[in-house]
């Protein structure tokens, strides 16, 4: 299988399933979606594509708030029909919709709930290509995208279908800088299913159990890991992140075997579950941190002795039980990606028997890099696994500003993008010819370190974009202190500041429900966060935290001074001032500089 679309037969074939897409209806009840239903629904949507008028190569926008069973059947439509998806952030701005919709002339979009069609008709005024936009919920006055649906096409189709190949563009994916416009990642077939092939089988997670879906299907991440489900006959659930938790939850609903989340999201299950212990007394409260402490020296694949065995037996029968139930029950692997996870999160989860492994990989790749995997000797805390069968990569070290062993990871492969669209000139400096290879620059530094059985796995230590340069010529990689920072309960978000400046300071982000049970239990009044940050107390507790963390790292990288800043960092305001995180969570540092500019200079007054 080269092609994305073939993947429908191959269920059908293998895997058949009655509840293989599932969806939340208004009454709560889950609406199933055979594997058929699936295959037969994109069949008539990319017959109805081409009724449309649309040909082979034309570019189709998709866009919604959360994931859903229509997003999936019309990027195989698109798919079936030749065409190119384009799919879109629901966060970004009007002004982006026009600059992507465009650079890369979509014809048609489909969209879901909430303001979408507002914010692409608007859009659609200034996109020329733009002639067709179609809801995915009944809307008045307005396209509905089941109306597009054409059984008697469907063997029209056949025939576009068998000139499809691998090697045909399928997607351009605008990746969401932290600066400057997006740029479309051109992908073909055999990007996506090298990948998908290359590492579904890694999962522990058999055919027909329930995983779910909330992490958004515009992102490379999650679109390639559903083609993954559908290859190994998973039963997927869509769910939204607002109804995850509690009794009527998704996740006590579904009793999921596993899922794929980012960090922040098991930082956020992390903080609950302590504030839960703070709010206990007596033996519960000592028996809860007890077990929390044995999580510090976990580590993978560890043989216990008699009496460590008796102490885990019982921190899990009393504490790690309940957590796995508050999941769900039934949950045993979490694969996450995206953004560097805090060694400390990792350990808490898999010692609570919940196996969280970590990857890495670029919208540009396809996405996967690099695993760590779930068989004995398969992965290492703190790094971000094995290169994947088929894959290389190189640590450039050319630059010189790095540890020995560190560079810049180069890498290639047959999941490497062909480039970005209508830009030749960034083409020409992300691609480097060396001993007859094209490699791709990812823009990410790291190093191989020897783990189990003396294998070889990829630890990212920054951005190469990212690294500061203090006024005394001292390089400093802000993210691996920025991510051990985040894993105290207490700070919510942090931004390492120092480029060009005397030396290394931070402004952080409290963790507002975490400071408010520390203060109600240091007998604090609690206010508005905006008051509390400027309480001395509160000011002291903080720097007591860097002066702990400070030690771990050189006299040059530790934090002398800190702000504290009372709103939470976004990918979107409501009020539509600018974002100080990319539509992934990543922080777009010239904005925040530029926002928090008083609070900077004061700090180097």
């Amino acid at each position: 299988m080269t092609r994305i679309f073939d993947l429908l037969a191959y269920q059908q074939e293998k895997h058949p399933l009655e509840n293989c897409i599932n969806a939340r209806q208004e009454d709560g009840s889950w609406r199933p979606y055979s594997s058929r239903e699936i295959a037969e629904t994109a069949e008539k949507a990319a017959a109805g594509l081409l009724k449309l008028g649309l040909t082979k190569g034309d570019r189709v926008a998709l866009v919604s708030y959360k994931n859903r069973p229509e997003w999936l059947i019309m990027d195989f439509a698109i798919q079936m029909a030749g065409m190119v998806s384009v799919p879109l952030y629901p966060t970004i701005s009007i002004g982006e919709y026009e600059y992507i919709l465009n650079e890369a002339g979509v014809k048609a979009a489909f969209c879901g709930e909430g303001d979408l069609h507002e914010k692409l008709g608007i859009a659609c005024k200034n996109t020329p290509s733009l002639d067709y936009i179609f809801t995915f919920d009944r809307q008045a006055n307005r396209s509905f995208w089941e109306d597009i649906l054409d059984p008697g096409g469907v063997g029209k189709l056949q025939e576009i279908k068998q000139g499809i190949t691998g090697e045909d563009l399928v997607t351009i994916i605008y990746t969401s800088g932290t600066t400057g416009n997006p740029k479309g990642v051109m992908l073909n077939h055999s990007n996506i299913m090298y990948a998908v092939i290359t590492t579904a089988d890694l999962v522990p997670i058999r055919p027909g159990e329930k995983t779910i879906s909330f992490l958004p299907m515009c992102h490379i991440y999650e679109r390639a890991v559903s083609f993954a489900y559908y290859y190994r006959g998973y039963s997927v659930y869509y769910c939204g992140t607002d109804n995850l938790s509690g009794p009527e939850g998704d996740l006590a609903s579904v009793r999921p075997a596993g899922f794929t989340a980012v960090p922040r999201l098991l930082e956020k299950i992390y903080e609950a579950i302590y504030n839960k212990g703070l709010e206990l007394k007596g033996i519960k409260r000592a028996l809860f941190f007890w077990s929390l402490s044995l999580t510090d020296d976990f580590s993978l694949d560890k043989k216990r002795t008699l009496p460590e065995r008796l102490k885990w037996a019982l921190a899990d029968r009393l504490i790690f039980s309940k957590w796995r139930e508050a999941l769900g029950g039934n949950l045993r692997v979490v694969f996450t990606a995206a953004a560097p996870c805090p060694v400390k999160i990792l350990r808490l989860f898999c010692a609570a028997g919940i196996q969280i492994r970590e990857g890495y990989g670029l919208t540009e790749t396809a996405p996967t890099l690099t695993m760590n995997t779930y068989e004995p000797g398969g992965a290492m805390l703190g790094t971000v696994g094995c290169v994947v069968e088929g894959v290389e990569l190189l640590i450039d070290e050319s630059d010189g500003a790095y540890e020995p062993g560190e560079g810049e990871i180069l890498a290639h492969g047959p999941n490497v993008m062909s480039g970005y669209y209508k830009k030749p000139e960034i083409n020409k400096q992300v691609f480097r010819e060396i001993d007859g290879k094209t490699w791709f620059c990812t823009g990410d530094v790291g190093t191989f370190v020897e783990g189990p059985g003396g294998r070889k796995f990829l630890k990212i230590t920054d951005r190469k974009k990212e690294l500061l340069k203090t006024s005394g010529g001292k390089y400093v990689a802000p993210a691996p202190i920025e991510n051990r920072f985040r894993e105290d309960f207490l700070v919510e978000q942090i931004m390492v500041v120092g480029d060009r400046r005397k030396f290394v300071s931070a402004l952080i982000v409290p963790a507002e429900e975490a400071l408010k049970s520390w203060c109600l239990h240091k007998g604090l009044q609690w206010g508005p966060l905006e008051e509390m940050v400027k309480n001395e107390k509160v000011i002291a507790k903080y720097q007591k935290i860097i002066d702990r963390l400070n030690p771990q790292f050189s006299h040059i990288e530790q934090i002398k001074k800190f702000r504290l800043v009372p709103h939470q960092w976004l990918p979107l305001h409501p009020d539509g001032s600018e974002a100080e995180l990319t539509p992934t969570l990543k922080l777009k540092r010239r904005v925040i500089q530029r926002k928090f500019e008083c609070e900077i200079d004061e700090i180097y007054a």
